[in-house]
């Protein structure tokens, strides 16, 4: 199969919304944003070997490389509209295309989200996503607005998704129901949108928890001028995560395994209150685990009112060297 039939066979299918004005097909996309609202643009990239096994689901893949992105929308509170798509490919095997697309296509109708453009090259397996969203002009969620004082949160549960990478890794034995948990946590992410859309106007600064939650709200109480200071007994560990580690590591796994595709905010004592309603419509829990303090030190873990010592365990780098 040729390039463009590939692209023609499999991409040109996406759903057209009313402000793509040109999509696929041309040297670039037409869009129309809506008036009074700012364009918000993300890009991840998953490279095979680094992101992701090869004997990875063509469909989890499809699915898993939309939702980063997505994630980073919804962490700044806005709605996701249009997406291109970069893909290097080592053979263009139809099966495997049709399971690929049939992840991807699924996320993004879901979320009215239309490819309108991108690349197919061939080389080793790796995907470059770009989503764009809008946002009403000055309602954007970011890092930097986080305050003294402001009460930190996250949704959802966190560690599950670490584990269910233990378990491909050879290094966790799981049941087959344990699996099947974990490994969806881990295949399937979802992004929290629609909490991102109520976190507008009540969140005071907010960031989507990828890397690790101790390193993702390290970012965000660096850029707010702050430090950030964890109860370890407050936090959202998954429950398998918990029956199935010692609690050293259930700590660990939840600040620090990554992939959680969860949101970490600020919300000020006065919106506290507001907090309820906020998230009511996404039916998402959430759970407060500290408070932004004054500090140098990005964040700082306690238990009870002793400082907590995590050793052992780090977050996510590319390029960090042991």
């Amino acid at each position: 199969m040729g390039e463009f039939e590939l692209i023609e066979r499999f991409f040109a299918k996406s759903a057209k919304r009313s402000d793509v004005v040109l999509g696929i097909g041309d040297d670039a996309a037409l869009l129309t944003p809506p008036d009074n609202h700012q364009l918000v643009v993300t890009t991840d990239t998953l490279v095979e070997g680094i992101h992701f096994f090869a004997d990875i689901p063509a469909n989890a893949l499809g699915h898993k490389s939309l939702a980063v992105n997505l994630s980073d929308l919804a962490a700044m509170g806005a709605e996701p509209r249009w997406a291109t798509l970069a893909i290097t490919l080592p053979s263009a095997r139809m099966s495997w295309m049709e399971q690929f697309c049939e992840g991807f296509f699924e996320l993004a109708e879901y979320y009215n989200v239309t490819l309108v453009g991108g690349d197919t090259t061939r080389g080793p397996l790796s995907l470059t996503i770009t989503a764009q969203g809008v946002v009403p002009n000055g309602q954007a969620l970011t890092r930097s607005h986080g305050q003294i004082g402001d009460w930190v949160y996250v949704t959802g549960f966190l560690g599950g998704s670490a584990l269910g990478l233990k378990h491909l890794q050879g290094q966790q034995k799981l049941t087959s129901e344990q699996r099947s948990t974990l490994l969806n946590l881990h295949y399937y992410p979802q992004p929290r949108v629609l909490s991102g859309y109520g976190l507008r106007g009540v969140a005071s600064s907010c960031i989507d928890i990828s890397d690790g939650l101790l390193a993702d709200l390290g970012h965000l109480a660096k850029a707010s001028g702050c430090s950030a200071k964890i109860q370890v007994e407050q936090l959202p560990v998954h429950p398998l995560v918990e029956s199935l580690c010692s609690p050293e590591e259930a700590i660990a796994l939840a600040l620090c395994g990554g992939e959680d595709y969860e949101l970490c905010f600020s919300v000020s004592e006065e919106n506290k209150g507001a907090l309820e309603v906020a998230l009511s419509y996404s039916g998402v829990h959430y759970h407060c685990i500290g408070q932004l303090v004054a500090g140098d030190e990005p964040v700082r873990l306690y238990q009870g009112k002793e400082d907590y010592h995590l050793s052992g365990f780090r977050s996510w780098d590319h390029f960090y060297s042991s």
